[in-house]
């Protein structure tokens, strides 16, 4: 089957739309439920309020590292189905969950979903893309997840400063989720057929795939430790930055404008740094953004009040989408088409690991020693994080 985004530009698009309904219904959280930890439920506790961070995280990356393997051997369309399916009964959870225990089995249900339709959504349009647009491709993926996400958050909170934080904020959640789920199960295509006519590569097993992508490949250890940390910062605003800057006196629609820019930036700029990663070296690209979210996260704790604030999450959203299309676009410079789903799907499992101890690290830092030592531990890891990249890739030039 021909390759190139001008071929298949129908299904490409298609995808693209799907991708925003999936980063959606992440975006449905970021404002409004660390919120309801502490004003509907009541939890005091910075590690129990980002508890349900940790089960989205560690649900979504054991996700991720099946999806590969289901992807290579029974098709891309039936996960995308199947992913929806899961996200189908969150919008509801989120309403009217009547204890926090439920929030943690909505964001249980909701990393199966994310796991299963990103990952597979991704690999799809590395599929048709083919290897001359691979950066290009996974841009324009993130870009529509990621501005989703954005518009998403600033929507709930909208919606919460007028209605409440439930259960008006979720209603766009049932849209996302059932759209979704129709146009993959109707309209879309499987596109396995492009890598198995396309490739005479030997297969390798699982584990072997596994401990390449982990780290006995210098360059795949650098890209797997970096998208956990990179992750991991996200972790932390998406659990701590909320209660942080409501701390510091900001309203919900406030918080909600936050929560929009930083995704926003960093879903725009990832149209220009997707194709740029395939023309300049993508390590250093990493190492730079992995900089500048640093800097991001230390001005956050700079006085100022909301300007500062803005800029700060403006800073983070230009260095995640430095770092966010290069990571992806390096798992598939290193791998065999015979075996890149489940390359892929290592590394989002490692990245999307870092979620969950996002959460908890800066949860159990907030609640020892405040939110000040929190964010900057964090923003400390992410900085020797670009440190690690810069070394590691060099040596591995030197070694070869």
């Amino acid at each position: 089957m021909p390759t190139g985004l001008r071929t298949n530009w129908a299904q490409f698009a298609l995808l693209v739309l799907i991708n925003a309904f999936v980063g959606g219904m992440v975006g449905l959280e970021r404002t409004v439920v660390p919120l309801l930890a502490s004003h509907t439920f009541g939890l005091a506790s910075s590690v129990v309020a980002t508890s349900f961070i940790v089960s989205f995280g560690i649900v979504k990356a054991l996700t991720n590292l099946v999806s590969g393997a289901m992807a290579d051997r029974y098709g891309r369309k039936p996960l995308l189905v199947l992913g929806w399916l899961f996200g189908l009964p969150v919008p509801w959870l989120l309403m009217y969950a009547p204890r926090w225990e439920w929030i943690v089995v909505a964001n249980i249900l909701l990393g199966i979903n994310q796991g299963f339709t990103w990952s597979v959504a991704v690999v799809m349009k590395i599929d048709l893309a083919g290897p001359k647009q691979r950066g290009l491709a996974i841009g324009l993926n993130e870009f529509s997840g990621y501005f989703a996400v954005g518009a998403t958050a600033w929507l709930t909170g909208y919606l919460a400063t007028r209605y409440g934080l439930r259960p008006v904020p979720f209603y766009p959640g049932v849209l996302y989720s059932v759209l979704g789920f129709l146009l993959s199960a109707i309209l879309v295509r499987d596109t396995k057929r492009f890598v198995t006519t396309s490739t005479n590569a030997t297969t390798l097993p699982f584990w072997e795939i596994f401990t390449k992508a982990s780290w006995r490949d210098r360059e795949l250890f650098a890209v797997s430790q970096a998208g956990l940390v990179n992750n991991l910062n996200d972790g932390m605003a998406w659990g701590i930055f909320p209660l942080f800057f409501a701390a510091h006196g900001l309203r919900i629609a406030q918080i909600g404008l936050l929560k929009f820019v930083y995704p926003a930036v960093w879903s725009v700029l990832q149209i220009a740094t997707g194709p740029l990663s395939d023309r300049v070296e993508r390590r250093h690209l990493i190492a730079s953004g992995m900089a500048v979210q640093a800097v991001g996260i230390f001005l956050a704790l700079a006085p100022g009040g909301m300007p500062t604030f803005l800029a700060s999450t403006v800073l983070l959203g230009v260095g995640t989408a430095m770092v966010y299309p290069t990571l992806i676009a390096v798992v598939s410079d290193a791998s065999e088409p015979a075996w890149r789903a489940r390359a892929l799907g290592v590394y989002r499992f490692w990245r999307d690991m870092g979620y969950a101890v996002g959460a908890l690290l800066a949860g159990w830092l907030a609640d020892r020693f405040g939110f000040t030592w929190s964010i900057a531990t964090i923003g400390a890891l992410t900085l020797a994080s670009g440190v690690v990249v810069i070394v590691v890739q060099r040596k591995k030039k030197l070694d070869s």
